[in-house]
């Protein structure tokens, strides 16, 4: 246990440099940032003897848009940006966290039902966890916490998810002796976003972020998903994961995300199923005609074929990198990223169709790329970012060109991050 001078004299000290080059591999300032978490807590909360670390991790979704919350395949990765904090029990039955940039969250734990008020916001989502945790017999109590992130909003790394999953590892360590696994707390995770920030959401960013590395997941039982860990390095391919921040806002676009799994229920619905894994694709193809009579809308089924087949290509794109089957993985995300654009529909928002910067930024990138490397929508889509695999030799290149029409340092080169939600020690990695 260490008070703040204590940590900050570690840190700079070199000790949590194994863990620091696992974590974030092409940062060489983490200590300092941890340092400046540090400070931020003492100035807001005083210092104390037993001050921790924590981190969870952005996500990317690699293969499967859309597919998780109709029980379907993806394939996901954590990645290097993520949200940190330094945090220490208190016996005051109250979590309070200030989170750089926001007011501070202040939750009563003798109050875990939905508060009106909170819907949206993150107080909800700190509630949510916490009654959760309770719920299925895990202890919980109060503590302080000061955090900061870098997974950009909107920018479909899933910073809701990662905020989440620190919230679940700050309880777990804090007051369970890391007694939750990683899939319970992407589960508690998505609760919390389900049924008290009133956001419906599928498990996969929750799972990506807590699991961490490349993940395989299949959630045709989502209490239960089948996850797999995959051993691939794209530095071997000799490409690089670029996320381009095209800058749109996904403030109002609730309705939009919402409307792909109804619509896809809906399809689902009216063969007498709940989610469109439990349909028969030959059967859902047969009975087109009748769905159109029924009232389905077009963009319904649309979105049902997208869901068919990017549910395949999940399983392929895993497999790929399985077998270092580079050239038939870049072949799917192209194929996956046409579907989204013709079939899901989720490049830009309905209600403003004048503002399409991913539509912009695919066409680009494909310009730019000339028939190499590959590219897609990324995230929920809607507004946000897209994702490209660019082979090293036009890295600069590419970056240069497209910074030039979304603006300097919004092509983010990323790594893949081994581990998702932890405790930040020396010996993480041991």
């Amino acid at each position: 246990m260490y008070n703040a001078e204590g940590l900050k004299k570690e840190l700079l000290s070199g000790k949590f440099e194994n863990t620091f080059k696992k974590l974030y591999p092409n940062n060489t300032d983490s200590a300092q940032r941890y340092c400046f978490v540090i400070d931020k807590f003492v100035e807001k909360y005083g210092d104390s003897d037993d001050l921790r670390l924590f981190s969870a991790p952005g996500r990317t979704e690699v293969g499967g848009n859309h597919t998780d919350h109709q029980h379907g395949c993806v394939l996901a990765a954590g990645v290097d940006l993520d949200v940190i904090a330094v945090a220490r029990k208190t016996d005051t039955g109250v979590i309070r966290i200030q989170s750089e940039g926001f007011d501070e969250d202040v939750i009563d734990l003798s109050i875990l039902t939905p508060q009106t008020d909170e819907i949206e916001h993150a107080p909800a989502l700190i509630r949510g966890i916490a009654a959760r945790f309770k719920d299925l017999g895990y202890e919980i109590g109060g503590f302080d916490a000061y955090t900061t992130s870098n997974v950009l909003k909107g920018s479909g790394l899933s910073s809701s998810a990662a905020f989440e999953v620190l919230v679940c590892t700050l309880l777990n360590s804090l007051y369970n002796n890391e007694k939750m696994d990683s899939v319970e707390k992407a589960i508690v995770s998505q609760y919390a976003e389900n049924n008290f920030f009133n956001k419906p959401c599928g498990l996969m960013d929750q799972m990506a972020c807590s699991y961490g590395g490349f993940v395989g997941i299949d959630f045709n039982d989502p209490q239960n998903p089948v996850i797999e860990k995959i051993d691939f390095d794209f530095t071997k391919a000799n490409h690089s994961l670029c996320i381009v921040d095209t800058g749109g806002c996904h403030a109002d676009l609730t309705s939009d995300y919402a409307g792909v799994p109804a619509e896809m229920k809906s399809v689902a619905e009216n063969l007498g199923k709940t989610v469109l894994r439990e349909v028969d694709e030959k059967q859902f193809y047969e009975n087109i005609p009748a769905l159109r009579e029924k009232g389905v809308s077009d963009r319904a089924i649309l979105r049902a074929i997208h869901f068919f087949n990017d549910n395949r290509r999940a399983v392929v794109l895993k497999n790929a990198l399985k077998n270092n089957d580079f050239d038939e993985f870049k072949k799917v995300i192209v194929e996956s990223g046409r579907s989204s654009l013709q079939c899901l529909q989720n490049v830009f928002a309905p209600s403003n169709p004048q503002e399409q910067g991913l539509t912009l930024a695919l066409a680009l990138t494909e310009k730019i790329l000339d028939g190499k490397g590959a590219f897609r929508v990324h995230g929920g889509g809607f507004a946000g970012t897209i994702q490209a695999f660019v082979p090293n030799d036009i890295l600069y290149a590419y970056k240069e060109e497209i910074e030039k029409v979304f603006g300097k340092g919004k092509c983010y080169v990323l790594s893949i991050r081994p581990v998702g939600g932890v405790e930040v020690t020396t010996d993480l990695f041991d």
